[in-house]
C-alpha cells in the first residue's frame, strides 16, 4: 500500500505552505500556553482533593487548540473527556470546564454548540454523525467535529459512525488524536493497520495524517476538511500524530508501561508549544521574554477562574436528576422524592 504522508507546515520536513497569519498563529500559541497552565493547575487541584479524576492534555495542545480555531461558531463540537482546550476555544468558559472536573452541574454553556464531554470511549461518534445529518437536512452551512483517541478506533461505534458518514456524505470531521497510548495499550496492539487514517478508505471517506504537534498544520487540515464537508465532499478522518506527555488520567500511573526516556524528545524538540514558539520567534512576533509574562498571565487568569468556581454555593445532589429526560420517569421521580424528603415523601 502507498505510504500515507504526514501533513506538515512548520520545520525542515514541511510539505505544505503556511496559510496562517502571524496574528492568528500568536493567538493559537497563547491559548496553547493557557491550556497547559490549566492542566498543570487542575492536576494540582486533583491531588488536593478539590476536583475529581482529570484527563490532562499535556503534549496535545496543538491538536486541540489548532483544530478548534478552524471551526465556526455554528459548528457542533463533540468532545471526549480530554478536550478542555477545544471546548474553551469554541466558547465554553474555563469556569464551566472546572465545574465538569468537580462533577458539578453547570459545565455546559447554553449558547455554545458543544455536547458534554464523553467519558465512554467512542460512543459519541455516532452522535456527531447525527448532528451533521440534521444540519445537512436543514441546509445549514455547518459541520460537526468529533474528538477521540487512538483507542477509540478499536470500538464498534467508530466503525458504525464512519459507515453512516460515508453512506450519507455527512458533513462531519473525525479527529483522532493518536497520542500513542490507549491508557497502557500501544497502537501496535490495537490494530494491524500501518496507519489509522487509512481506515477511512473502507468507508468511502477522506483520510489524512497530520503532524499533531504542528498547530498550523492541524489548523489547515481541519479548515480544509471543513470546506470539503460544506461543499458536499462528505466526511474526513484526520489522524493527528501527537504524544501524551502526562498520565491518561489522574488515576493512571504511566511509569508502569513506559520509561522516562520515552518522554525526552516530546518534552524537548517535539513539544508543540516549543515548536510554535520558535516559529513565532523567527517571524519576529514573539520574544523569549514574552513567554514568562504569558505564563504568569495564564496562571493569574486560571487562579481567578478556580476561585470564582470554588466560591459557588455547595452542590445540590438533586441536580443529578436534571437534564436527563424531558419528562422524568416514575422511578427517577421516586428517587428524587426520597432524596429531598425521605422515603415517606414518595408515599404521601
Amino acid at each position: 500500500m502507498e505510504a500515507w504522508p504526514i501533513y506538515r507546515v512548520m520545520g525542515e520536513e514541511a510539505n505544505a505552505p503556511n496559510e496562517v497569519s502571524d496574528d492568528l498563529a500568536l493567538r493559537i500559541y497563547k491559548d496553547m500556553v493557557l491550556l497547559r497552565t490549566f492542566d498543570e493547575k487542575t492536576l494540582n487541584l486533583q491531588r488536593q482533593g478539590r476536583v475529581g479524576t482529570f484527563a490532562p492534555s499535556l503534549g496535545q495542545e496543538a491538536t486541540e487548540i489548532g483544530s478548534a480555531y478552524a471551526l465556526a461558531k455554528q459548528d457542533w463540537l463533540v468532545p471526549s473527556y480530554r478536550d478542555h482546550g477545544a471546548l474553551y476555544v469554541h466558547g465554553v468558559p474555563f469556569e464551566n470546564v472546572i465545574l465538569f472536573a468537580m462533577g458539578r452541574a453547570g459545565s455546559l454553556a447554553g449558547d455554545v454548540r458543544a455536547l458534554p464531554s464523553s467519558i465512554p470511549i467512542a460512543t459519541h461518534l455516532p452522535h456527531a454523525v447525527g448532528l451533521a445529518l440534521a444540519m445537512q437536512l436543514q441546509k445549514e452551512q455547518s459541520i460537526a467535529i468529533a474528538y477521540f483517541g487512538d483507542g477509540g478506533t478499536s470500538e464498534g461505534d467508530f466503525h458504525e459512525a464512519l459507515n453512516f458518514a460515508g453512506v450519507f456524505k455527512a458533513p462531519v470531521i473525525f479527529l483522532c488524536q493518536n497520542n500513542g497510548w490507549a491508557i497502557s495499550v500501544p497502537v501496535s496492539r490495537q490494530t494491524g493497520s500501518s496507519t489509522l487514517a487509512q481506515k477511512a478508505v473502507a468507508y468511502g471517506i477522506s483520510g489524512i495524517r497530520v503532524d499533531g504537534n504542528d498547530a498550523l498544520a492541524v489548523y489547515q487540515a481541519v479548515k480544509q476538511a471543513r470546506q470539503r464537508a460544506l461543499s458536499g465532499g462528505g466526511a474526513t478522518l484526520i489522524e493527528a500524530l501527537t504524544y501524551r506527555i502526562g498520565p491518561h488520567t489522574t488515576a493512571d500511573d504511566p511509569t508502569r508501561y513506559r520509561s522516562p526516556e520515552d518522554l525526552v524528545p516530546w518534552k524537548g524538540e517535539q513539544d508543540p508549544i516549543t515548536r510554535l514558539g520558535r516559529y513565532l520567534e523567527k517571524q519576529g512576533v514573539l520574544a523569549d521574554s514574552d513567554l514568562d509574562q504569558l505564563r504568569q498571565e495564564a496562571r493569574d487568569w486560571i487562579n481567578q477562574a478556580v476561585e470564582a468556581t470554588e466560591a459557588l454555593p455547595p452542590a445540590n445532589a438533586a441536580e443529578m436528576f436534571e437534564h436527563v429526560y424531558a419528562v422524568m420517569p416514575p422511578r427517577l421521580a421516586q428517587q428524587l422524592a426520597e432524596l429531598e424528603g425521605g422515603a415517606d415523601a414518595w408515599q404521601s
